[in-house]
């Protein structure tokens, strides 16, 4: 054979190779676009409260098979049981993530011994972030509160409340208004002792928040209820909107970044209530916001989100239906449980967040990727 006729096969050989290879190709999945820096400027914990696998899919099916959340490429699971419990409480779960330690059930940013433990909000404005929550519970429930006070029992509402003047918190927004001005403990008005300190204090009472526009050199504090805001099928619907405001205000604050924890308090209510619409409605609601903050992170490189929950409540699960959209729905338990729970992460240092881990080490994947 000449070697011009074997150059031919040769390049028959590849030509048919490549065609072969193309055909077969399949499209990679969606990437995040690589950011400039090598930490993240801004983080943006999101906490489904009580939200499990079951609560998520419920949202998904009844919501034309989609979810925002499926936009997340970075997914692991962790194990949220407590220092002293199989299944774990709000408080000890949210404290495992705002400190990094195991602790007991009830224990409010104390590790199990009860000594005060730094939180990822106190590092944060150590490093000059500035930060902020945004929760549809009482701003002095389990969770903001473990990432704001150091307080050996949960239901200490007013004590919990008297952390927030000296905190330098940012913004906050969320319902428990009497815990700071109409207390039965002692005479002080927290709210007018957080005005001395510089912030603007606005409530549901005097204020519409669909109308804030807060002011980016004071502080902003927002009470939403005087004690438990309404659910999201009774009517709130501040969640959305106080996050964007919230986002908006804190990239103001700091030029260094911020750190903003919000929470979709009422899946876990919903959970406990054995109230299959209550848990759907909070689920989605919670998946917009998450839209939304996506959004943003996308158009602003640097951000790192986490969404997770602390625990699964009511022992959920989902039966033979006759449609997507009519669920049928059933419950083990009016409390919570010890299953695995799924963390969802988008933007610099989000792989960190794969694989299966406890869930005290969604703190030390935060400080990793923040390179402290």
């Amino acid at each position: 054979m000449k070697f011009w006729q074997i150059l031919f096969l040769c390049f028959v050989l590849v030509l048919s190779l490549t065609q072969c290879n193309t055909a077969r190709h399949i499209p990679d999945q969606p990437t995040q676009v690589k950011t400039e820096t090598s930490h993240p400027t801004n983080i943006i914990l999101m906490i489904g409260d009580g939200m499990g696998l079951t609560q998520i899919t419920a949202g998904m099916y009844s919501n034309n098979n989609h979810l925002e959340l499926e936009r997340f490429m970075q997914i692991g699971l962790h194990k949220s049981h407590a220092y002293n419990k199989l299944v774990t409480d709000s408080a000890a779960g949210a404290t495992a993530f705002s400190c990094g330690k195991k602790t007991y059930y009830g224990a409010i940013g104390d590790d199990a011994d009860t000594i005060p433990c730094k939180t990822i909000m106190e590092v944060a404005k150590d490093h000059g972030l500035a930060t902020g929550m945004v929760v549809s519970s009482t701003i002095v429930h389990a969770t903001p509160a473990a990432f704001i006070a150091h307080n050996k029992y949960r239901r200490n509402y007013e004590e919990i409340a008297a952390a927030f003047p000296g905190s330098g918190i940012d913004f906050f927004v969320g319902g428990g208004l009497k815990f700071f001005q109409n207390r039965e403990s002692d005479g002080r008005n927290l709210c007018a002792e957080l005005r001395s300190e510089g912030y603007v204090i606005q409530d549901y009472f005097n204020d519409d928040i669909d109308h804030i526009d807060p002011d980016p050199e004071k502080p902003f504090g927002f009470f939403t209820a005087n004690e438990d805001p309404l659910p999201a099928l009774g009517g709130r619907d501040y969640l959305l909107p106080a996050t964007s405001v919230g986002i908006s205000h804190l990239q103001h604050r700091s030029e260094k970044g911020f750190f903003m924890m919000v929470e979709g308090s009422q899946i876990d209510w919903g959970g406990h209530a054995n109230d299959s619409p209550y848990i759907i409605s909070e689920m989605l609601e919670f998946d917009q916001i998450i839209g939304r903050v996506l959004d943003f992170a996308i158009q602003t490189p640097g951000t790192l989100v986490i969404v997770t929950a602390d625990h699964e409540t009511g022992g959920y699960s989902i039966l033979e239906s006759s449609s997507m959209n009519d669920l049928k729905t059933a419950f083990t338990t009016k409390g919570h449980t010890a299953d695995l729970i799924p963390v969802f992460a988008y933007g610099p240092g989000s792989e960190l967040f794969q694989g299966i881990y406890d869930n005290t080490a969604i703190y030390d994947k935060i400080m990793t990727a923040m390179g402290w």
